[in-house]
């Protein structure tokens, strides 16, 4: 391998020890009442965002909250001599997809029937780590 490449394979790695990725899959809500709560943790630090999810009425903030966590957890086993208080933590990205749909049948009037789709969906939180110093 030529130094140049080595050089930029261990910037790559440098920068990927950083980040931090927690994915949430087949959540039974909605993607899009997932993502009003999604919506508003964007881009905050890690600890005003665990504060805004535990003091929301909705219940996508609990499992947004219990994801956050995990992507902490990801953070610090990544970076074991670090400390979390000492690093900017933020949500760099967050990302609400659309997972399976269970499709059942309803009654309907006159003999007919409506189709009822289940949605469910799947959530990758990305958090990044900048150094205040």
């Amino acid at each position: 391998m030529g130094a140049r490449k080595r050089l930029r394979a261990e910037l790559l790695k440098e920068t990927k020890k950083k980040t931090a990725i927690a994915e949430l899959k087949n959540s039974t809500i909605s993607p899009r009442k997932m993502r009003l709560v999604a919506d508003m943790i964007r881009g905050m630090e890690v600890n005003k965002a665990l504060n805004v999810l535990n003091h929301n009425a909705k219940d996508a903030s609990l499992s947004l909250g219990k994801l956050l966590l995990s992507a902490i957890a990801n953070w610090e086993a990544k970076n074991e001599g670090s400390d979390v208080s000492q690093e900017n933590l933020i949500v760099k990205t967050i990302d609400v997809g659309g997972g399976a749909m269970l499709k059942r049948v309803q009654p309907a009037p006159q003999g007919r029937a409506h189709r009822i789709r289940k949605r469910s969906n799947h959530v990758t939180i990305i958090v990044d780590g900048v150094n205040i110093n």
